[in-house]
């Protein structure tokens, strides 16, 4: 089996807790707090006020700027303000509060459980329709999905890979989505096909997913260009550019986007939502996401509305343990430990990772013994204790020349080094740094 070729490690996946536990879905809270910024780019911009009556599926706020998102209402009801709230990490972002009143969605969403094989629409109507409904990449980086389907000039897309891979240790809402509807996914890939007028398309799923791999290798023989790819166990896999090298055996440059080689990379949840949006007229206003952990009373996959508190998630699941030391977002790699259980649900969530209190306390720093661990780990050629050791001495410029920004933040050198340093800790805060030094001057 394939896998990529530059670096990576194996961690315990830890996915027998979630594991085939069916979807479930959260019942409405009964106020939503829906966040402008739910993607990568500008925050979409206001177009309700308090007082608007609004229905599910309504737009409610527009894209910012070309790589933006416009956001829809996931309930009805009435808007009770526009505000600021706090997110996961106590910082605050704007938001539109919405009060519940019933479930009332726009008449022209399709609700029914019929799958709507046949697309009419044209490509560039795909495409229009997929920028319409506010769909990021729910893989993680929730990237707009319509900028990808929108290469430069001069480049053109040859094959679209598809992410069933799911690395991330204790995560298993996208294994859970290809048993319960592979079928959509499969019309979701052919309408993507249709968009990016290409004839060919990968699934990647690694062999810890046997069902997965054997339900969709089934599904795909009905449609044409389109395979399956069992890949071997290796984080993080699931990395654009891991997964294009693992699959096509092609290589992304340094600071370059999958379309440079020829390919569009999207997650399986994504494909859904594609489907979701062009065959059923249905924004993206909710995901399933993982809640688990080992003293986790009910862990499972769980269909969340937008703006649903995560506390409200986390009391269908059986509520935080006595023991728990750390709630993060995400799976226990590139997630982060939350300080606010009140922070509403967005596009972002793919999970709630609980540790108890021994597995969430740190081990003691010591002094880095140069034995190149954290070099031989990183999938992106990086030399991490380089740059960890240059943010904490804040040489930005160096950082910079050194390609902090091709850092993927899958954590693999902290996983990796024996003397406990926070790598990864240092080089997020030199990314961010850099990241806007590189954005002040680009508008200069």
């Amino acid at each position: 089996m394939k896998t990529f070729r530059i670096g990576g490690v194996h961690p315990q996946d830890n996915k027998i807790y979630s594991a085939h536990k069916q979807i479930t879905e959260v019942p409405l809270p009964e106020k939503a707090i829906i966040p402008l910024v739910q993607h990568i780019g500008a925050p979409a911009k206001p177009i309700v006020q308090k007082g608007d009556k609004v229905l599910v599926g309504q737009l409610i706020a527009e894209a910012g700027g070309f790589v933006s998102a416009n956001i829809h209402s996931p309930v009805s009801g009435t808007v009770a303000k526009v505000d600021v709230a706090k997110d996961a990490w106590g910082l605050s972002m704007p938001a539109i509060f919405i009060d519940v009143e019933g479930d009332e969605w726009l008449p022209e969403i399709d609700r029914s459980d019929v799958i709507n094989n046949l697309c009419k629409l044209s490509s560039q109507e795909i495409v229009e329709k997929i920028k319409q409904s506010g769909i990021v990449g729910l893989g993680g980086a929730c990237f707009p999905t319509h900028v990808k389907l929108l290469p430069p000039p001069g480049k053109k897309a040859e094959v679209l890979i598809v992410n069933g891979v799911e690395c991330e240790p204790y995560l298993t809402c996208d294994h859970q989505l290809m048993l319960e509807h592979g079928e959509e996914i499969m019309i979701g890939i052919q309408i993507l096909m249709k968009a990016l007028n290409i004839e060919r398309t990968i699934i990647g799923i690694e062999k810890n997913k046997p069902d997965a791999i054997e339900y969709m290798q089934h599904l795909a023989s009905r449609f044409l260009g389109v395979s399956v790819q069992p890949l071997n166990l290796r984080y993080p896999q699931g990395g654009e550019k891991q997964l294009i090298d693992a699959c096509i055996r092609r290589q992304v440059p340094s600071g370059a986007l999958p379309i440079e080689v020829g390919a569009v990379v999207d997650n399986v949840a994504t494909i859904y939502a594609i489907y979701e949006a062009v065959q059923k007229n249905k924004p993206l206003i909710s995901r399933v996401m993982t809640v688990t952990g080992k003293d986790v009373e009910k862990p499972g996959n769980y269909l969340v509305r937008f703006g649903t508190p995560l506390s409200q998630v986390l009391d269908m699941a059986g509520g935080v343990p006595e023991n728990t030391g750390k709630i993060i977002g995400g799976g226990p790699m590139m997630g982060r430990a939350m300080n606010n259980t009140d922070m509403p649900c967005n596009k972002r969530m793919s999970g709630a990772f609980l540790l108890n209190r021994d597995e969430s306390k740190r081990a003691v720093p010591e002094n880095c013994i140069r034995c190149g661990k954290c070099v031989q780990a990183c999938p992106m050629g990086l030399e991490p204790y380089l740059l960890s050791k240059l943010s904490d001495l804040e040489r930005w410029d160096d950082m910079e020349k050194h390609n902090v920004m091709d850092c993927i933040d899958c954590g693999c050198c902290q996983y990796t080094c024996p003397s406990n340093r926070p790598l990864l800790d240092y080089i997020r805060i030199g990314k961010a740094t850099v990241g806007g030094i590189i954005r002040a001057r680009a508008q200069k």
